[in-house]
């Protein structure tokens, strides 16, 4: 689906009308050029034909396969499995205009659509030549086997039909062509056809016609014929000849291709490239940078790049921002000291080798022998009057009718900057001092250590509204001079840029702007800040600055030609700790980056009155037109192209799925924009693992390590070289299966594994908790059996025999006070022992037999009722269950107590009694309606009464917990709860807390 998007997209933009195209003035060796060559290993073969698909990638036809190539890398093209070509020897490619392929190879036809590849029968063992689409949307295709007659066929759909023998098509037919009237050409061996219209009609062809190789139309209409003895014309039925001015050579055309700005591109077997442009004709060989003398194919890109397929290897012709012109356009040196735009609209020009002015695309040479000029111009300069002024090393003049008149008073040696005022006065840096000239005579001559200097200044500005003169020097700052001394002075301790001072421009608010090596320093009333890389600049060191017509900054810098909107610079001046945001031109569009500046005579640009921006760049000179940049509008078609996952290879198809335990895991995608492939920038993003997008700069894979197994979505956007992101991008998904131990069940089983652990270690500590406990308990109730026995059998006995000598004295006294006191204590006495002895049988019972709890308290409520108290009810919830004896004891003595207070002090009309049988918990609830207790009482308990906290320490010794709440008004609860477990000798529901605490000593 990802794929389907992406090449629908493409098909949508390659209808755009925002496609842009060379500039036709220029000539070949102006644009960019890149070859990639067999030699240097890019392919193997000769790429004989060239095509674009929809989803932006380039198709070349090669001796050894179809290549895919997106600007940067060719990968071999293979169909499917089941699927194959006729032969692997590619002749010609051609994309239809609904997107499918089409690939004419040495042994048959083929076509490429929606993932399947159809064979035409009618066409096997048959080299393909050529092939060509006609407005109708029929396919037109010329075979032959190099033995019988060519064969001419035209496909529509599923249908064909093919014409043998039908008119002399000789051994082959070599070239098709349908003009804008919709005729369509074959050429052929015998001659040229009109094919169709029906009937067919045949032009014979002068001269040696088996070689005609290629048909094109005119600008004018007329059909142009590629012939060994040259090109000729079909006008009015009649073949003549197609002059060529300026080409300047005689060479054998091979291949015809015009442009969309309607250049004629002639493509060469023995010279290279031949254009034809705007009147003008240049050439581009192999001694230019060409891969080959030898042109196979020519091909135009949706983004008007021209390709160039030789026997020799690949090239790309694309527009440029910065255009240079050099010897190549007729200057007398490349090595360009300054420039000059004249008012006349002109460009002067001070190369190595004499002076040049530049006129309408024209250049003309001023040398000594002509005009008397030197050989070695430096400085340039036109004054009010529309002289122009130059200097060398034996002095300085002007022109007057194309001769230098020199000025004598001035002395030779090097001139580094011209500076003039309104009235034509002129201020000239020389190496020696600084002239002041009104009337073309030297008036004033002020030596550099007058000024406090001790080099020259290398660049002058005047100052028309201060009547002043700004100088900047080489490494000593900048100065303010007028009325022959220096009002003001600026260097690096007061916030200017470091370094030589290089360029001076003035605003018209006075502002002053100076290119230094430490940046572009801003003076405005005394005070000085640098705009510096930390702003934003790509570097700091800045050779010149100038205006435009829009009045955007461009500036030189050591790092490419930067243009800065004045808004933004604006901003910057109000506050200059912000970052302004800035265009940059560098190599990829024609602008060459120099560390030192190129030339340290002046002026180092100009803008000429057209807007454009000309600039000594070291090779020729520099041209920029700020109000005519190239700027790609195409949306970048991106695509996931294969994943390798631990060096196996997949394609990105949807839902794919990876083996467990994937460690490396590698993405290739792409975009394709061709202008300038290596200016596309692209943003990652891989759904479950990254929460945000990741700059990935030029890259063209990601890579991942150890990814955890689950679902994941890569997707990938990009910037075509004029910084516009498709951010719809490309996007797949996959998925990482898990290992078996990453897997659902076996986590789950593991999980249950240690619950059940958990649950084993709680069901082991729960049963030596119970075992402490009871035997704890089992400890007390062998003490109270002990103790009853030993009651029963000293104290008791004792007692007992003590009573019977009592009585024996009892029946030795006489009748009388002595004996009726003896009588009366003998009765307590028994009393006491039938107490003691009651005692003894409970503490020995309770201890050995079990009782109901809820019968025990029914017996104490009804025992404590009476008429006139509150009323008392017992509620149980839970079947009954026999308690541990010392835990039923310890239970009905809190119980009694509470009740006994409640029915005592609480002045309740109800109280209840509430035991819950739970299985994890015995719960013992008594609760009232009365007065409540009082705060400090609860916390404390009454003072010399022990109640409340008894109950404490009776709940604390069973394992059991005791809650009180009470308010006053508002009765009182009290709650006991004890895990059953314990109390019922069985497993309870003890918390994970309580089965680790830490066991009561």
């Amino acid at each position: 689906m990802a794929r389907w998007a992406g090449t629908a997209a493409g098909i949508l933009l390659a209808c755009c009308n925002s496609a842009s195209a060379l500039n036709p003035s220029l000539d070949i060796n102006q644009y960019a050029h890149t070859a990639w060559t067999a030699r240097d290993g890019f392919f193997k073969g000769v790429v004989s034909s060239v095509a674009q698909t929809p989803d932006g990638y380039l198709w070349l036809g090669t001796e050894f396969g179809l290549l895919r190539f997106d600007g940067v890398r060719t990968f071999p093209w293979q169909p499917p499995a089941g699927q194959h070509l006729p032969s692997s020897r590619i002749r010609s490619v051609l994309v239809a205009r609904d997107g499918g392929l089409w690939i004419g190879t040495w042994e048959g036809l083929v076509s490429w659509k929606n993932g399947s590849l159809t064979n035409y029968p009618e066409l096997a063992g048959q080299i393909i030549y050529t092939l060509a689409e006609d407005r109708t949307g029929a396919i037109w295709v010329s075979g032959g086997d190099g033995t019988s007659a060519g064969k001419l066929c035209t496909i529509r759909s599923t249908n064909s039909k093919c014409y043998e023998g039908e008119g002399d098509l000789g051994l082959s037919v070599s070239s098709l062509y349908e003009d804008r009237a919709g005729n369509l050409w074959v050429g052929t061996g015998s001659g040229l056809w009109r094919w169709k219209p029906d009937p067919p009609k045949f032009y014979p062809l002068p001269g040696p016609v088996e070689h005609s190789q290629a048909l094109i139309e005119s600008g004018s209409g007329a059909l142009l014929i590629a012939m060994r003895s040259g090109i000729r014309q079909l006008v009015d039925g009649k073949i003549e000849a197609y002059p060529l001015q300026g080409a300047g050579r005689q060479f054998n055309p091979h291949v015809l291709f015009r442009d969309r700005n309607d250049g004629l591109w002639i493509g060469t077997s023995d010279h290279g490239l031949v254009h034809v442009h705007e009147g003008r004709t240049d050439l581009f060989a192999q001694s230019d940078g060409l891969s080959g003398n030898y042109v196979q194919s020519l091909f135009e890109d949706r983004e008007g790049n021209i390709w160039v397929s030789t026997l020799d290897g690949l090239d790309r012709f694309r527009d440029l921002a910065v255009s240079t012109i050099s010897v190549k356009q007729g200057l007398s040196n490349d090595n360009v000291l300054s420039v000059l735009a004249a008012t006349d609209g002109s460009v002067w020009l001070g190369t190595r080798d004499g002076l040049n002015r530049w006129n309408d695309g024209r250049v003309s040479i001023l040398r000594q022998n002509s005009s008397g000029l030197p050989d070695n111009p430096h400085c340039l300069f036109q004054d009010v009057h529309g002289r122009i002024w130059v200097s060398t090393n034996r002095g300085i003049g002007y022109l007057d009718k194309g001769r230098l008149i020199p000025v004598g008073s001035i002395p030779g040696g090097s001139v580094c900057s011209i500076a003039g005022d309104s009235s034509g006065n002129l201020w000239i840096s020389q190496d020696q001092a600084l002239f002041y000239l009104m009337g073309g005579s030297v008036v004033e001559r002020i030596p550099w250590t007058d000024l406090g200097r001790k080099t020259p200044a290398t660049t002058l500005l005047p100052d028309p509204a201060q009547d002043g003169l700004w100088l900047g020097f080489f490494r000593e700052g900048m100065a303010y001079f007028k009325d022959g001394q220096v009002r003001a002075s600026y260097q690096g301790a007061d916030g200017m840029g470091k370094g030589f001072v290089s360029g001076l421009q003035l605003d018209q608010d006075g502002t002053l702007w100076t290119a230094t090596e430490g940046g572009l320093s801003r003076v405005k009333d005394g005070h000085v800040a640098t705009l510096t890389s930390k702003n934003g600049l790509p570097c700091d060191v800045v050779h010149w600055v100038v205006e435009d017509d829009d009045h955007s900054f461009w500036l030189y810098t050591a790092c490419g030609l930067v243009r800065v909107p004045r808004p933004e610079m604006e901003s910057w001046a109000k506050d200059p700790t912000r970052t302004i945001q800035t265009t940059v031109f560098d190599g990829s569009d024609g602008v060459r980056s120099h560390a030192n500046i190129v030339s340290t005579y002046s002026p180092r640009v100009a803008k000429t009155k057209d807007g454009k921006l000309w600039f000594v760049a070291g090779d020729g000179v520099s041209v920029i037109d700020p109000r005519h940049l190239p700027f790609n509008k195409l949306l970048p078609p991106v695509h996931i192209e294969q994943i390798t996952a631990d060096r196996r290879t997949y394609e990105a198809s949807a839902n794919l799925r990876l083996p467990p335990l994937v460690r490396d895991l590698e993405i290739d995608y792409t975009a394709l924009s061709l202008v300038a492939p290596e200016k596309i920038r692209f943003r990652v993003k891989l759904e479950g693992r990254d929460r945000d997008w990741k700059d990935a700069g030029n890259e063209r894979k990601a890579f991942y390590n150890d990814l955890p197994p689950r679902n994941y979505r890569f997707r990938v956007m990009a910037s075509n070289n004029s910084g516009v992101w498709n951010e719809a991008g490309a996007s797949f998904e996959f998925s990482i299966d898990p290992a078996y131990y990453q897997t659902s069940w076996f986590r789950a089983a593991c999980a249950i594994a240690f619950l059940a652990l958990l649950w084993g270690l709680y069901r082991y500590r729960l049963h030596q908790i119970a075992r402490d406990y009871n035997m704890r308990l089992e400890e007390r109730v062998s003490e109270r059996t002990r103790l009853a026995r030993d009651l029963h059998d000293t104290l008791l006995q004792s007692f007992q025999g003590m009573m019977l000598r009592l009585r024996a004295v009892d029946g030795l006294l006489p009748d009388g006070k002595a004996k009726e006191q003896l009588g009366q204590t003998l009765l307590r006495a028994d009393q006491a022992i039938a107490e003691g002895r009651s005692a003894v049988y409970d503490l020995r019972t309770s201890a050995t037999t079990t009782n109901d709890l809820a019968e025990a308290l029914r017996a104490l409520g009804d025992e404590l009722t009476t008429p006139d108290s509150a009323a008392f009810r017992l509620l149980l919830e839970g079947p009954a269950r026999d308690l541990h004896p010392i835990v039923r004891d310890e239970l009905y003595r809190i119980a009694r107590e509470a009740l006994r207070n409640a029915f005592s002090h609480a002045q309740a009309r109800h109280i209840e009694a509430e035991i819950t049988y739970g299985e994890r918990l015995l719960r013992l609830r008594i609760r009232d309606d009365g007065v409540g207790i009082p705060t400090e009482i609860l916390g404390e308990g009454r003072p010399g009464h022990y109640g409340l906290p008894g109950m404490q320490e009776r709940a604390k010794e069973i394992g059991g917990k005791l809650i009180i709440w009470s308010d006053a008004g508002s009765g009182t609860e009290i709650e006991l709860s004890i895990a059953g477990s314990i109390a019922y000798g069985a497993s309870g529901g003890l918390s994970l807390l309580r089965l680790f605490r830490k066991k009561a000593g």
